[in-house]
C-alpha cells in the first residue's frame, strides 16, 4: 500500500509563501506521476499541478506563475512551492500518486491519496 504524507500547510497572511511537501512511505512503485489537489469549503476537489515521471509539469490558470511542482526521484519528497498566495488559495492541499505515470486532471482517476493539509491565506 502506498502511503504519502503531507506537511508544510499553516496560516499566511495575503502575498507570503508557502511549500508543501509529500512523502511518499511504504509500498512505493518505481516511476509514477505526482499531483497536487485542492479542496476549498462546499467545492469540489481541483487540480493544482503534476509532474510525471518523465519530468513534464502541468499547472491550473490559476496557480500558473505562482506555483512550482518538484520532486527528485520515486522516493524522495516531492514539493509544491506556493508563492504570492490569497485568500483564494484556503484550502486542503492534497497529494496524489498515479504508477500510471499518466497526466489528469481529474481528481478521480489519481489512486493514491495523501491525508490532507490545510493552507489558510488571510487577507
Amino acid at each position: 500500500q502506498v502511503q504519502l504524507v503531507e506537511s508544510g500547510g499553516g496560516l499566511v497572511q495575503a502575498g507570503g509563501s508557502l511549500r508543501l511537501s509529500c512523502a511518499p512511505s511504504g509500498r512505493t512503485f518505481t516511476r509514477y506521476s505526482m499531483g497536487w489537489f485542492r479542496q476549498a469549503p462546499g467545492k469540489e476537489r481541483e487540480f493544482v499541478a503534476a509532474i510525471t515521471w518523465s519530468g513534464g509539469i502541468y499547472y491550473s490558470d490559476s496557480v500558473k506563475g505562482r506555483f512550482t511542482i518538484s520532486r527528485d526521484n520515486a522516493n524522495n519528497p516531492g514539493y509544491l512551492q506556493m508563492n504570492n498566495l490569497g485568500p483564494e488559495d484556503t484550502a486542503v492541499y492534497y497529494c496524489a500518486a498515479d504508477p500510471s505515470s499518466t497526466m489528469q486532471t481529474r481528481w478521480d482517476l489519481w489512486p493514491y491519496w495523501g491525508q490532507g493539509t490545510q493552507v489558510t491565506v488571510s487577507s
